[in-house]
C-alpha cells in the first residue's frame, strides 16, 4: 500500500514531479525555477516518514534491539538491486520475486537458507542482468 501511494505521489503531485526533476538534474531543475533545496528537504522528510513506518512494522515482527533492522535493510538493498535502481515498479517486482523465492525455498529446505536464497538471486542478477528488472542499461562512452 505504501509503495503504491508513494509511486502515485511521486508521479502526480507537483512536489513529486519536482523531486523527480531534482533527482534527474539538480542544476537544470534550479534553472527551471524549482527550489532544489526545499525539494531536498521534502525528500528527506518523506524518506524519514517511510523509514519510521518501516521501523515500527519491523518492531512488531521482531524484538526491539539496536540491530533489529539489519536483516530488513540487507533484504531491501538486495531488492533494489534486483528490481533496478530508480525504478519503483521494478523494486516492487524485485521484492515480490525475492519474497516468493524465499518462502518457496523454506517450503522445500530449512529456514536457515533464506538469506542464501536471497543472495543467490542477487548473484544471478548481478551476473546476467546487472541493471535489474526494469533498470536502464548503462551506455558506454567511446572517445
Amino acid at each position: 500500500m505504501l509503495i503504491i501511494s508513494s509511486a502515485l505521489w511521486l508521479r502526480y503531485t507537483i512536489i513529486g514531479k519536482a523531486m523527480r526533476a531534482v533527482a534527474n538534474d539538480k542544476v537544470l531543475a534550479r534553472v527551471s525555477g524549482i527550489d532544489s533545496e526545499r525539494v531536498i528537504l521534502y525528500t528527506f522528510a518523506m524518506g524519514s516518514a517511510l523509514a519510521g513506518i518501516a521501523g515500527i512494522l519491523v518492531a512488531f515482527d521482531v524484538d526491539m534491539s539496536p540491530t533489529m533492522g539489519m536483516k530488513a535493510l540487507m533484504m531491501g538493498v538486495v531488492t533494489v538491486i534486483v528490481g533496478g535502481v530508480g525504478s519503483v515498479p521494478g523494486i516492487a517486482a524485485g521484492a515480490l520475486l525475492l519474497g516468493i523465492a524465499q518462502h518457496l525455498g523454506v517450503w522445500k529446505i530449512g529456514t536457515q537458507w533464506q538469506d542464501a536464497i536471497a543472495f543467490g538471486i542477487l548473484l544471478v542478477f548481478l551476473v546476467f542482468r546487472p541493471q535489474g528488472f526494469l533498470g536502464k542499461k548503462v551506455k558506454k562512452v567511446t572517445l
